[in-house]
Parts: C-alpha cells; sequence; structure tokens
C-alpha cells in the first residue's frame, strides 16, 4: 500500500467509527483528523451540548490513546494541570505526581473560564511537548493532541485566550446545530445507552504515527507555497484588520493542506485546499479593528474578500 493509500485508509477507518457517536458532524470529524495528521491543537467554538466532549472521547477511543478531561473554572491552579512535586515521609525526596495534561488526548473544556495564569500552564505543553516544573522537565508522549472548547455566546466570568494561546491552535472549528434528521438519530441511538459504550479501538498509534509521516512527504510546489505567504500577508495589510495572521499561520494552513491532499487521495497540494482551509486555520488568528467590529465585520468575511481578490496560480508546465 502506498503512503498516501495509508492515510486515506487511516483516516476513513477513523472517521467511520466516530461517526457512530458523532452524527451528521462528518466536516467536523474530518478537521479534527486534519490535526491529528499534523499533530495541531484544535480549539473548537461552539454552545453547549453539540458533542464537542464526545467527539474528543471517540477519537482517543478509536486510536485506543490515553484520554483525560480537564473542566477549566476561574478558581484553578496552573499546578491542578500540569501536576506537583509531592513530599515523600518515607523516602525523604519530592515526587512527582503529574497532572491531567499528561495523556494523549486532552479536552481543556470552557479553556476561556480558567485564570490567564492557569490557561499559560497549556502553552509550553501545545508548543514544545513537555512541561517544566521545579526545574525539571517532563516529556509528553505521543500522539499528544490538545482539544479545547469555549462558548462563544456566554462570556460572563471567563478570561479572554491571549493571542500567544490562540495562536498556537492549528483550527478553529464549529460544530453546529445537527439538522432534524441527524437529531432524531441522534434520540434513537441513545434510547438504551450511550453508543460510545460500544465504540473499539480500530488502529493502532504506530498507524497514526506512520500517517503522520506519509503527510510530510505530500509535495508542496513553489507558487503553492507563495500563495499562502500572500493569503497571510494580505491579512496583515488589510484595512479593517488590528494584527493579522502570523507566520505560525502560514505554517498550519501549510501542513493541513498536505493533510487534507493525503486525506482526497492526492500526492500534491491543489489551490482548492488553501482556499478551503484558510479560514480554519487563518480566522482565529485576525484581530478585527474597533471599526471594523462596529461594523459587524468578522475575520471570515475578511478571508473571503482577501480569497475572491488574490489570483491563484496556474498550473505550471515541467
Amino acid at each position: 500500500m502506498s503512503d498516501i493509500a495509508l492515510v486515506h485508509t487511516f483516516v476513513q477507518r477513523v472517521a467511520n467509527n466516530v461517526s457512530r457517536v458523532i452524527l451528521g458532524k462528518d466536516q467536523a470529524i474530518e478537521q479534527t483528523m486534519l490535526a491529528l495528521l499534523c499533530e495541531g491543537h484544535l480549539l473548537i467554538e461552539d454552545v453547549p451540548g453539540l458533542g464537542k466532549t464526545m467527539l474528543a472521547r471517540s477519537m482517543a477511543r478509536s486510536i485506543g490513546c490515553s484520554f483525560n478531561r480537564i473542566q477549566f473554572t476561574p478558581d484553578m491552579l496552573p499546578s491542578d494541570v500540569t501536576g506537583v512535586s509531592v513530599y515523600n515521609q518515607k523516602s525523604q525526596e519530592f515526587e512527582f505526581r503529574p497532572g491531567p495534561i499528561f495523556a494523549q488526548i486532552v479536552l481543556a473544556d470552557e479553556i476561556n473560564r480558567a485564570t490567564p495564569k492557569t490557561q499559560a500552564a497549556l502553552l509550553e505543553a501545545m508548543e514544545e511537548r513537555q512541561v517544566t516544573i521545579d526545574g525539571e522537565t517532563y516529556d509528553m508522549q505521543r500522539p499528544f493532541l490538545v482539544l479545547a472548547t469555549q462558548n462563544p455566546i456566554e462570556y460572563e466570568g471567563t478570561f479572554p485566550l491571549p493571542e500567544a494561546q490562540v495562536d498556537r491552535f492549528i483550527m478553529r472549528i464549529h460544530l453546529g446545530y445537527p439538522d432534524r434528521q441527524h437529531e432524531i438519530a441522534i434520540l434513537e441511538s441513545q434510547e438504551d445507552h450511550h453508543p460510545i459504550q460500544d465504540l473499539q479501538q480500530v488502529v493502532s498509534n504506530e498507524e497514526l504515527m506512520a500517517a503522520q509521516n506519509a503527510v510530510k512527504q505530500v509535495y508542496v510546489d513553489e507558487r503553492i507555497k507563495s500563495y499562502i505567504v500572500t493569503l497571510s500577508q494580505a491579512t496583515r495589510e488589510h484595512p479593517d484588520v488590528y494584527l493579522g495572521a502570523s507566520p505560525r499561520g502560514s505554517l498550519a494552513l501549510f501542513k493541513t493542506a498536505r493533510a487534507l491532499a493525503a486525506l482526497r487521495q492526492r500526492d500534491y497540494v491543489l489551490p482548492d485546499d488553501i482556499k478551503e482551509l484558510a479560514a480554519p486555520t487563518l480566522a482565529h488568528r485576525i484581530i478585527i479593528s474597533p471599526s471594523a467590529r462596529i461594523k459587524n465585520i468578522s475575520s471570515e468575511t475578511i478571508l473571503r474578500e482577501i480569497l475572491e481578490t488574490i489570483p491563484v496560480p496556474g498550473a505550471r508546465v515541467r
């Protein structure tokens, strides 16, 4: 089996398994798979009760990864996330007791309810895949994926995520309400018990690592790379933008486009891949100017305008 076929088969097996629990959300499942293939973290922004926790649990069960859920609250301390060193009277030494961040898939539920100090406890783990406590560095187990959720409606008692933290999420996605047919199917699927109780592991960690390595072999033409950078630079120069996408945003778009190409059984990236992933990878990195916010202009609107303005790179004869 070729490397690209391996990625497609891997994603199909996991996606089909997760869709037994998360009904009618194929795009959200696919985007979560893209983040997993790129070893990136995912920010899920939506109202309560749409299945954000179930999505994370289903993904962890399907791959056989360890899973921890952290419910963020205003009184939470950084040590509640990372762990703490405790003095052992028998050995007369300090022993490290790891916190819930030490899992392969971590659900940071309502992350914006924690104070900035506690939110910052995630920064090193998300970027460097390690945690430093009392001068000791502890590596995270691979794969390591943070799925963070926040409610876009209720802002009472919340602390907005700092830009440094938001920038570390490779994508921001929305689940949205299910349609009538799928909502009826959800009721029927949970008449006796929750379907996640029957969910089994369908792939191994080794298969995940192989798929992640295969994605890195997808070819990206110089013109596509230039197109990515041009899009990011356009967000920085737009009159309605206070702060545009960072180079990390360009890298996120580059990585996810390669994963999407592999998922679509191609070993090369198309401009359409870039256009499809521009909003999920760049929109949350853009800060709208106060004057544009008054006009109810969103970052997604600005990205659509940029995509319509910047010419798409054409084919090149070799």
